[in-house]
């Protein structure tokens, strides 16, 4: 066996390439499907990355751990940006070329779980994020788990502890941080550039809905651009913006 064909087959089999590029089923033969599949199957390997990224940079910060916090900080700042830049591909999507095939989709992003779990890390924890799922399926059952473990942000208040900032009087706390202008500053701008990243992703999102379907329903029943709308401008982590205003 040539090198050269030994490496391919390595690359193949690495990858288990056969199987990743048959996983693309449109369900109608409209050319534009195929590009609406690809891209949300990409954003599920992204969100995949994502709470990979995000599980160590709980562990790190815990462990005030600064220096792998901060290159796990831009890496999940970079995915959000990647996340952010398929939009412009779909964007290339007309919504009469949407419309083509529209019809026969049978759910949406909305019920992607590893989004909610996302979401659930990052510090939604108002309780609805698993309703969306049947009762004691896999997703729902993670996603409860999730709301059982410490949000990103008490991993912050960890590490701010370990630092010697009092996160029991967090304004002060933070102002301090601020002021000192040192590696713990940059831990709080790192999060403030992720929680940024984040919410741009979901307003480039919101467009692209509002763009396509208008004020239709959303695919799969939900509420469509509306309901998205009401999800974004809302910060993961709110005081770490408070704090640019002077609140407490």
């Amino acid at each position: 066996m040539s090198n050269s064909h030994s490496a391919y087959c390595g690359y193949r089999d690495y990858l288990v390439l056969e199987t990743l590029l048959d996983i693309q089923k449109p369900i109608t033969e409209q050319h534009d499907e195929l590009l609406f599949v690809v891209v949300h199957q990409s954003h599920e390997l992204w969100f995949k990355e994502l709470l990979h990224e995000l599980d160590a940079l709980q562990v790190t910060l815990s462990k005030a751990d600064s220096g792998p916090a901060l290159r796990t900080l831009r890496r999940a700042r970079a995915i959000f940006r990647a996340l952010t830049a398929q939009i412009d591909v779909l964007e290339t999507m007309t919504s009469e070329q949407f419309d083509t095939f529209r019809d026969q989709l049978v759910g949406s992003g909305f019920y992607s779980a590893q989004f909610r779990e996302i979401e659930v890390v990052l510090g939604r924890r108002d309780g609805t994020a698993a309703e969306h799922f049947p009762e004691n399926s896999p997703e729902r059952a993670r996603i409860r788990a999730r709301a059982d473990e410490p949000t990103l942000f008490d991993a912050f208040l960890a590490y701010l502890d370990a630092k010697g900032y009092a996160p029991h009087d967090l304004p002060s706390a933070l102002h301090g941080l601020h002021s000192d202008d040192g590696v713990v500053e940059q831990i709080c701008q790192g999060l403030v550039d992720l929680d940024q990243a984040f919410q741009e992703w979901q307003y480039r999102h919101v467009v692209l809905v509002q763009r396509v379907i208008g004020n239709k329903i959303g695919t799969g029943g939900t509420s469509g651009a509306e309901f998205l709308r009401k999800a974004i401008f809302t910060p993961s982590f709110p005081a770490l913006w408070h704090i640019r205003h002077g609140e407490k």
